[in-house]
């Protein structure tokens, strides 16, 4: 049996009044396990207007997409799913969370602004994420590679 091929997905990096926007994608809290926005991109759509759309589904807030910050790859060491996110600064253009929000997809049920305190008590992926949300130095820019590492639940 054949591997599935590598799966796409975007993510946004949101930094808010100094808090980070990040989501729950495990529908009835199956997993204590919290990332930043974003999903599968749809062919035929741009990298930023995927991410747009799925930052609108998973949490009703406008963005505009800036440079890309991180890229990410998860796999399951005993399947073959194996997934490569890129990651986007972005900033809020409109919309707030609402807590009444439901994503379409029925993925992401929460969804929260949190310091880098609170990221760091939170279980969340990739290990990179609060280093690239507050990045070091004096501009922020810059990509950054986080290696493959096993998925988790």
């Amino acid at each position: 049996m054949g591997r599935r091929p590598v799966r796409l997905a975007v993510r946004a990096v949101i930094l808010h009044e100094g808090r980070l926007l990040v989501v729950n994608a495990w529908p009835g809290g199956l997993s204590d396990l919290w990332c930043a926005p974003g999903g599968g991109v749809e062919p035929g759509a741009s990298l930023p207007d995927n991410l747009v759309r799925e930052i609108r589904e998973e949490t009703g807030l406008a963005i505009e997409v800036g440079a890309p910050c991180l890229v990410n790859e998860f796999h399951d060491p005993e399947g073959d799913f194996h997934q490569c996110d890129v990651y986007f600064r972005a900033r809020v253009a409109g919309g707030r969370l609402d807590p009444g929000w439901r994503d379409p997809a029925g993925v992401v049920d929460r969804r929260r602004f949190v310091t880098e305190a609170e990221l760091r008590g939170l279980r969340h992926k990739p290990d990179s994420l609060a280093a690239v949300a507050w990045a070091r130095g004096a501009s922020g820019e810059g990509l950054l590679y986080d290696p493959l590492e096993p998925i988790l639940r």
